[in-house]
């Protein structure tokens, strides 16, 4: 699920294993066409428990493998080294991402927004978008926790209106779901 920090940069994967021993790594995309992020040519890499600054890294060669991605990074060239990389979250700069066509939303753009079924009662904030087969879910939590949090589906059926410009979208949805 992409998520846009604060800080800038969008998640659009994590490092899961080495790959080879040559130091490419194999990431787990968070696009839907995986092989979008290998049009960045540098991405940016941190630990996923946040406890370091985000560091660049260009991509020196790369393809899609099934549903992931596999590639070479300069100046990692050996398994040991890809190793070091695992669970970090790779990133790019969300200016450096072209704008969404007409009707289209990143879903990073989603993060943080109020939902509001459609008696105006608030059911809370996006913390994430997850993909589960048929469509993508909302990740709406209440409050600062995993308590009463929502899983709603980001369909047409449930969604009626998404206001960026308000940070507000609109859903027809109870609020004892």
């Amino acid at each position: 699920m992409p998520v846009a920090p604060a800080d800038g940069f969008v998640v659009m994967g994590r490092v899961v294993a080495p790959y080879g021993v040559a130091g490419w790594i194999k990431v787990q995309p968070y696009t839907e066409t995986p092989g979008a992020l290998l049009t960045y040519g540098a991405w940016w890499l941190r630990p996923m428990d946040g406890a370091q600054a985000w560091r660049a890294v260009a991509v020196t060669g790369g393809r899609v493998h099934a549903n992931t991605v596999v590639a070479r990074l300069a100046d990692v060239d050996t398994r040991e080294a890809a190793l070091t990389l695992k669970g970090c979250d790779v990133a790019v700069p969300r200016a450096d991402m072209p704008p969404a066509a007409r009707n289209e939303i990143y879903w990073a753009d989603l993060i943080g927004l109020e939902v509001v079924n459609r008696q105006g009662l608030m059911l809370g904030r996006v913390t994430g978008v997850t993909e589960h087969g048929a469509h993508p879910l909302l990740m709406v939590a209440q409050g600062d926790g995993d308590e009463g949090q929502r899983l709603i589906p980001y369909v047409p059926a449930y969604v009626d209106r998404v206001d960026l410009a308000a940070r507000r979208i609109i859903v027809d949805w109870g609020t004892d779901f």
